[in-house]
Parts: structure tokens; C-alpha cells; sequence
């Protein structure tokens, strides 16, 4: 059965929230709820959400993880460094709940029929992860179409960040990429135009 992925552009900052499942079942998953808890609410309402996975801890994309857990019952996934008591980072308000999992690189999560690998990329943050599920990459603020996360704010580091890009550019094959804002791609399309893939590529 095929993966359905349903986009949710959240807040004024546009960030995407990811809606996956398997086509034909009820269960699903969150990728990155920033904002809009009514609108996400909305989307996973009279269907059975499983978890919530984070890529980063960024507020723009925890913002709606307590409300939509506490309507639904799922689970809660973050690298814990992206967390306000593992980082001590104000960028970092938030905090795993009372039975939350932390993950980090090498990490699988399986649930509602889904396999998800958990790729390490810091850079734009120091527990910034990327999610992979058969040929679908979700990589928050690691890697957008065209562009990559900003490196600026505490807990960035662009050296980090090209390794990261450089990880993911090395992948074989080719994926959907599906990021945190603006537009998905492919990583193929990202390899041959992406000026900071490239350099990343280079090194």
C-alpha cells in the first residue's frame, strides 16, 4: 500500500506540518505540528494519530504537539538535544511530556504501518534530524528546495550543516523531500541545482 502525504502549511511563518499514513488505514502519523491547532486538529480528526514526530525544536514546529497529544493520545518523538532541559537554550522551549521518546541517529520508529529511519543532520540546530520512510525524506529545516536552514541562531553551525546536507546528497537513489517550508522536491532536483548541496557535495 502506498504512502498518502498530506501537507498542512501552518502559521505565519508557512511552516509544514505532514500528515503520512498508508493508504487504506485509519492510523497515521504528525510530522512537525508548529501552529494552527484547530487547522491540525481538523486534519487528524476521526482518524487514529500514533505519534508525533519532531525534527527539530524549533517553535514554529512544536507549537501544536501538546494540544494534538493531549486530544489524541500520541506519542511524542524529539532528539533531546533540540529540548529546553537538554539544550538550556531559550530556543528550545519545549520539553518531551511524561512519556515521551527521545531519538536521535540510528533510531527506527514503526508505527501505523510505517518504518521510519532516523538520520542525525545538526546544523541548523544541534538535534536537528531527518525522517526517512521509503522514498520519502522528511527534512524540516535541514534542507528545503532550492536552499537550506538557517545557521545563525544558537545551536547553529554551517560546517555541521553542509556535513548534514552532504549525508543526505549522499543517499543513493532518489527521494521525495519533503521540508519544513516552502515547496517539496526531490533530491535528485536538489543535488544538480542546489547551490549549497553542491558545495556540500564538493568537500
Amino acid at each position: 500500500m502506498a504512502l498518502q502525504i498530506v501537507p498542512l502549511v501552518c502559521g505565519v511563518i508557512e511552516e509544514n506540518a505532514w500528515l503520512v499514513s498508508r493508504e487504506g488505514r485509519e492510523d497515521c502519523v504528525l510530522i512537525d505540528p508548529g501552529d494552527d491547532i484547530e487547522k491540525l486538529k481538523g486534519a487528524v480528526r476521526g482518524r487514529k494519530l500514533q505519534a508525533i514526530l519532531l525534527t527539530h525544536g524549533h517553535y514554529d514546529h512544536v507549537g501544536a504537539v501538546d494540544a494534538v497529544a493531549e486530544e489524541t493520545g500520541a506519542e511524542v518523538y524529539l532528539n533531546p538535544l533540540d529540548t529546553a532541559d537538554g539544550s538550556g537554550d531559550y530556543h528550545f522551549p519545549y520539553t518531551l511530556p511524561a512519556g515521551g521518546h527521545p531519538y536521535g541517529d540510528g533510531d527506527t520508529v514503526d508505527v501505523a504501518g510505517l518504518h521510519f529511519n532516523v538520520l542525525g543532520t545538526p546544523g541548523h540546530t544541534r538535534g536537528g534530524v531527518t525522517l526517512r520512510c521509503e522514498n520519502a525524506l522528511f527534512t524540516g529545516d535541514t534542507l528545503f528546495k532550492g536552499s537550506c536552514g538557517r545557521t545563525d541562531l544558537p545551536g547553529g553551525d554551517m560546517e555541521e550543516e553542509l556535513q548534514s546536507l552532504k549525508r543526505i546528497c549522499s543517499l543513493p537513489g532518489d527521494y521525495e523531500v519533503y521540508p519544513g517550508h516552502m515547496d517539496s522536491s526531490t533530491l535528485e532536483r536538489e543535488r544538480m541545482f542546489n547551490y549549497y548541496c553542491r558545495a556540500a557535495m564538493s568537500r
